[in-house]
């Protein structure tokens, strides 16, 4: 997974920015656009904006394209208190708590807060989605087979690995809750394998077509 950082300093705060994992959710633009305008240069001006305001904004960001880090006081993003995997139609998969990923061969990819997951198949960026399901029209509803995870009734804090195989889906270990406008919320600790070809018959979950179509990822 490619990284480009950028950096955008204030007395108050550094705001750092991956250009690689940003899709232009617009959350930042919507939340503080004095601060964050993709129509100005450089577009993000942390000297606009109050830290804590700034940071609250960053916090929204569901991809982990924006992350700060604080100068006048000692403040840090934590996960949220449970972890959520976030389903949306035609795009990626959000996750948001504490979040690791890690290769094939158990080496971590990413640590973070938040995270865009790609499952067309198609990004040029992967695991991370680059926005590429919109330039090939790819479609998927919002919706999962709920008994595929077993449900429990409170989310421990722990930790969720999203483990990557080679040239297939993403296994999922540790607890979570998935929702989406059609599933509403669903907490389970089941370990469900996750399509990331794009071509699964049982979206969000693999089905063994990564095979048949000679995914590599």
């Amino acid at each position: 997974m490619d990284k480009k950082i950028l950096k955008y300093d204030s007395e108050d705060i550094k705001v750092t920015y991956d250009l690689k994992r940003c899709i232009h959710a617009a959350e930042c633009v919507k939340g503080l656009p004095e601060v964050f305008d993709p129509n100005r240069k450089p577009w993000i001006k942390p000297e606009n904006g109050e830290a804590n305001a700034v940071a609250d904004v960053i916090e929204k960001c569901p991809t982990g394209a924006l992350h700060y880090e604080m100068k006048g006081n000692s403040r840090e993003e934590q996960p949220s208190s449970r972890n959520r995997i976030q389903l949306t139609e035609d795009g990626p998969v959000y996750f948001f708590g504490d979040i690791e990923v890690q290769d094939h061969e158990g080496n971590t990819v990413l640590k973070d807060t938040r995270f865009a997951l790609c499952r067309c198949g198609a990004s040029a960026n992967k695991p991370a989605c680059d926005n590429t399901h919109q330039k090939i029209e790819w479609e998927a509803d919002a919706d999962a087979d709920k008994s595929k995870m077993p449900e429990i009734d409170e989310e421990k804090h722990d930790k969720l690995l999203i483990k990557l195989m080679k040239n297939g889906p993403a296994i999922l270990e540790g607890s979570y809750t998935m929702e989406s406008a059609v599933i509403g919320e669903h907490t389970s600790d089941k370990g469900v394998a996750l399509c990331r070809c794009g071509g699964s018959t049982t979206k969000p979950f693999c089905d063994g077509t990564h095979k048949e179509i000679g995914f590599e990822g």
